[in-house]
């Protein structure tokens, strides 16, 4: 006969709350690379033995062909700043764009030079592109040792007003965006505002649909800001640009620092708004559609919606459209006559979620909430005026 369990004697507890500790550096310049400009040495200054340190580089292939004298000057940076750098032990180019998350091809080179050029955890890894490539890039550095430090160089308007902010890293998988993937927090982030002469004009837009996301979600001010300077950042005007592209990227921030989910373990997600679409556009189109483009659409949906349900005015509602517009953002795409498919990927967004679905609509300019269902038909009905 089997004896009663005696929970007194054999069971124990030990449950404690884990409060790891990071810096999250962040700066904006132009000309990091200029041997006069002294941001990235002093971001890495903290590391008493910075000079005993040793880095491999990593450059998006479209900077790399934007700027093809881009290594040289990097590695003339690093000599004149010897004593207070580390030391650059490879420089390699590598797919960028959605290309670099396809599959493991970058996370794998990456984990392959930590090994063979001997990067140790507090040596470092840095990486030159747009978001795509950093998101590829960063889940290799996470992994190898398990993390070693990343610097990260966004060259994308994109990347600089949202995606380098964040503390996410990850790759595609199964047609999903982002499915395999690991939190890790920069060790410094330097944003080169002069890198963004050499974007193409409908890349360079494409990144302000972030912009427009954090102003709707956040300051109703800065949302105003943004429908000013709409016609100049339209004309890719880099100083009429750079404000905005600065406050998305400190509002971007606060949010996951002072939030208080930066590893997102919680359902709601604010900085997702409009991406529960978006994410199911780019798939569908086998990212023909680009990120950017995507969430131009998918919060002017989500907007839509709003409106429909009563939730946001005609008046805020026309607001939105109008600054997407001058943005030279897309207002429409055939895609969304496709709406089985599309509402499909609101069981994708709840799977990672990791609970109920939780959506972010609007009640406002600069007032956001959270939902857990839609109305498939309206939502059918506001794709439909967008097809």
């Amino acid at each position: 006969m089997t004896k009663p369990h005696d929970a007194t004697k054999h069971d124990s507890a030990h449950d404690r709350a884990v409060a790891p500790s990071f810096a999250h550096r962040v700066r904006f310049t132009r000309g990091a690379l200029d041997a006069s400009n002294h941001t990235l040495r002093e971001v890495l200054a903290g590391d008493a033995a910075i000079a005993s340190r040793r880095a491999v580089v990593l450059i998006d292939e479209g900077v790399a062909a934007a700027q093809p004298r881009i290594a040289e000057q990097l590695r003339a940076y690093f000599d004149a700043h010897r004593a207070h750098m580390p030391r650059v032990v490879a420089i390699e180019s590598c797919a960028g764009g959605e290309r670099a998350k396809h599959d493991m091809t970058v996370v794998d080179r990456v984990i392959e030079l930590v090994e063979l050029e001997k990067i140790d955890r507090k040596s470092f890894v840095l990486a030159i592109g747009g978001g795509a490539m950093l998101d590829a890039v960063g889940f290799g550095a996470a992994t190898a040792h398990r993390g070693v430090r990343l610097v990260r160089m966004p060259t994308t308007t994109l990347a600089q007003d949202d995606a380098a902010m964040g503390v996410k890293n990850g790759v595609n998988r199964f047609g999903k965006k982002n499915f395999v993937g690991a939190f890790a927090v920069p060790y410094a982030v330097v944003c080169d505002e002069s890198m963004l002469s050499t974007l193409p004009q409908a890349v360079f837009r494409a990144g302000f649909s972030e912009s427009v996301k954090i102003a709707l979600l956040k300051d109703p001010a800065f949302f105003a800001a943004i429908e000013r300077a709409a016609p100049a950042i339209a004309a890719c005007d880099l100083d009429a640009s750079s404000p905005v592209i600065r406050r998305s990227a400190e509002l971007h921030l606060a949010h996951i620092v002072d939030g208080g989910d930066p590893f997102e373990a919680n359902e709601a997600r604010p900085l997702d708004f409009g991406h529960w679409a978006a994410h199911r556009l780019e798939s569908m189109s086998a990212h023909a559609v680009s990120h950017g483009d995507a969430v131009a659409l998918g919060l002017l949906l989500d907007c839509r919606y709003s409106n429909l349900k009563g939730w946001l005015s005609d008046a805020d509602f026309a607001r939105i459209r109008a600054c997407v517009a001058a943005l030279g953002l897309p207002m429409r795409h055939e895609l969304f006559a496709d709406t089985t498919r599309l509402l499909s990927g609101l069981e994708e967004f709840r799977e990672h979620l990791g609970g109920q679905l939780t959506v972010t609509m609007l009640r406002g300019i600069g007032h956001g909430f959270e939902v857990h269902e839609l109305d498939a038909d309206l939502v059918r009905r506001a794709a439909g005026e967008m097809a």
